[in-house]
């Protein structure tokens, strides 16, 4: 049975991410189809936005539903996450209320809200996906917390699409530098649909600073056993890209500075030689590159590998509106037209 929300793709089972997928190729190749007639989908979004609110209001609207775009703190209200609390600050009404209320009006509640960057005891929590997880009373999608789910998808079906065949592809993650410490929540999500595919993955960073957090680490573990790929850690740029033909780029903060942003710039400013380029891709076996966007050119990647045939960031860009379409689809059990014998059966 699928899980009812969207939240990690680790409550999700391999063949359930294969049928989302699958569904994903068929509206690609089909866009428009009423699978979301008559229903509304609540868009919350607490941060900023250009691809996720875009493919999300589009792709509701290629399904035939209505999407609603809330920003809690200006056109809505502020919201209170914790149980118990004293709302006596900015917040004026409760997740509870919030969640429920949202439900009654909507058939699809979909989250977009970072950590707060001070206290990752706190963050790793996810506490405002979870809540809206806990309260709803319809389908939960997470557009970015700690983790992002929906640009897995995206990412999996451009590598598909590329290769076909995922299973113990040589896939590189690698850590890159940025002015600023950024989510882990790429990163984290990386690793597990690339492990949930049996890819053979490698998570390249500067030191032991730069790790992720221990749970995403072990699920990347546990998933490359079960699924028959492998998980390795590395630290030495040549060696982690040496016939690599998946290379994906990422920037994170060090999690022991986490919160401390001027402690750990001392850190990050000596490692800016872990940019994407040539003469790192030209160790790969013609490896492909990607990369979730935003990104910052000549600092996370060079123009030469950005503009390269082999770089697959627009594609993966693009590919947010079908997957994610998929998974709303997938959601509220609706099912695709199959003219001429083109969509395959994508759902269970």
């Amino acid at each position: 049975m699928k899980p009812k929300h969207f939240i990690t793709t680790r409550q999700w089972s391999r063949p359930h991410i294969d049928r989302l997928l699958d569904l994903a190729s068929t509206l690609k190749r089909a866009p428009i189809q009423p699978l979301l007639g008559g229903k509304t989908v609540a868009l919350v979004f607490f941060n900023p936005s250009l691809r996720t609110r875009t493919s999300m209001e589009i792709g509701v609207w290629q399904l035939g539903g209505h999407a609603v775009v809330l920003e809690p703190g200006k056109g809505a209200w502020p919201i209170e996450f914790a149980d118990g609390a004293v709302m006596d600050g900015e917040a004026e009404e409760h997740v509870r209320e919030a969640a429920r209320v949202l439900s009654s009006y909507c058939d699809l509640i979909a989250v977009r809200k970072f950590p707060a960057f001070k206290n990752w005891a706190e963050d790793r929590q996810d506490l405002a996906i979870r809540a809206f997880e806990r309260h709803a009373t319809v389908p939960v999608i997470n557009l970015e917390t700690i983790e992002h789910p929906c640009q897995e998808l995206a990412h999996a079906l451009a590598l598909r699409e590329r290769f076909g065949n995922l299973q113990n592809r040589k896939y590189v993650l690698t850590w890159t530098y940025h002015p600023r410490p950024l989510n882990t929540a790429v990163a984290n999500s990386s690793l597990l649909i690339a492990t949930k595919l049996g890819m053979d993955v490698t998570l390249l960073c500067p030191d032991e600073r730069y790790l992720l957090d221990e749970r995403y680490l072990d699920a990347a573990r546990q998933q490359a056993q079960e699924h028959g790929g492998s998980f390795s850690i590395e630290h030495d740029i040549d060696r982690a890209y040496a016939g690599a033909e998946i290379v994906y780029a990422k920037s994170w903060g060090a999690l022991p500075h986490y919160g401390d942003p001027d402690a750990e710039r001392a850190i990050r400013d000596q490692y800016k030689h872990f940019i994407v380029d040539e003469r790192k891709m030209a160790l790969t076996n013609n490896a492909a590159f990607s990369h979730c966007l935003p990104m910052r050119r000549n600092i996370k990647a060079t123009d030469a590998v950005v503009d390269s045939p082999n770089a697959l960031v627009i594609q993966e860009a693009a590919n947010r509106l079908p997957t994610q379409k998929a998974v709303m689809a997938t959601l509220l059990n609706t099912h695709p037209k199959q003219p001429a014998g083109t969509l395959e059966a994508a759902h269970a």
